[in-house]
């Protein structure tokens, strides 16, 4: 083997310590439990659709053996090689209380991210935060829903979100439109093209999927609902008309 493929090769076999990495349309996604807890019921009460427009449709991050998608250089088309996973695609979610209401994270990975005019990279995290009154209410009502925003350092959030919802169900769309330099996602009205993905909690990964996730540095985005992560997100993320209640 030459020198310049040997190095390559090495290069996509490990991103992080201990995290093995493997070819994009290799990573076996994890299907959906039978939901068995109140958070796992309510995340797939609500969990979105997704409308992809353009650019890579959403693939599996990472395999219960906790080997990492290597991603796609970005070169080509934008949605060149990442049109259609497969072995199926994969929504990721993390719920939990934050300031007084509940919060459900989910989030798509991308292989690349290639708008053709600037800041292209491997590798793309994309998040909502749908944020509910009470799991445990019947029914629990959505209060706000906040969108990773494409300048990636923050949410936009809003409290009128009715014209995005179809019956409990977010319409997210996945696209360029809203910006000149990366793909992005937005809320829409109800796409014909929108589909779900199968959804894994946090809780519900592997050990191995999880500490993969913990570890590997995705370059230009994080994963955004690890350890490491998750909480200040979720700050972020935070509906501010809503007053916090006092403890």
């Amino acid at each position: 083997m030459k020198l310049h493929n040997f190095i390559a090769v090495a290069a996509a076999v490990v991103t992080a310590i201990g995290a093995a990495t493997i070819e994009h349309d290799k990573v076996q996604p994890f299907a959906q439990p039978h939901p068995v807890t109140i958070s796992e019921k309510v995340a797939i009460r609500f969990k979105p659709s997704l409308a992809v427009e353009g650019g890579c449709h959403p693939y599996p991050a990472v395999n219960a053996a906790g080997e990492i998608n290597g991603g796609l250089k970005p070169s080509g088309s934008p949605s060149g090689g990442c049109e259609k996973p497969k072995l199926g695609s994969q929504i990721y979610g993390r719920a939990g209380w934050h300031n007084d209401l509940w919060a459900i994270m989910y989030a798509w990975y991308f292989p690349k991210d290639d708008p053709r005019i600037w800041s292209s990279h491997r590798h793309d995290w994309e998040s909502i935060v749908v944020w509910i009154d009470n799991p445990d209410a019947n029914p629990p009502v959505i209060q706000a829903i906040a969108v990773w925003g494409d300048d990636y350092s923050s949410f936009d959030v809003t409290t009128r979100y009715e014209d995005f919802v179809n019956g409990s169900s977010p319409n997210i769309r996945y696209n360029s439109e809203a910006s000149l330099t990366d793909y992005r996602i937005d809320l829409v009205f109800l796409d014909d093209s929108a589909e779900f993905q199968d959804l894994i909690m946090w809780e519900q990964l592997t050990g191995e999927a999880r500490l993969a996730l913990e570890r590997t540095d995705f370059g230009d985005t994080k994963v955004p609902f690890n350890d490491a992560t998750f909480q200040s997100r979720l700050d972020g993320a935070w509906p501010s008309k809503l007053t916090k209640r006092s403890s």
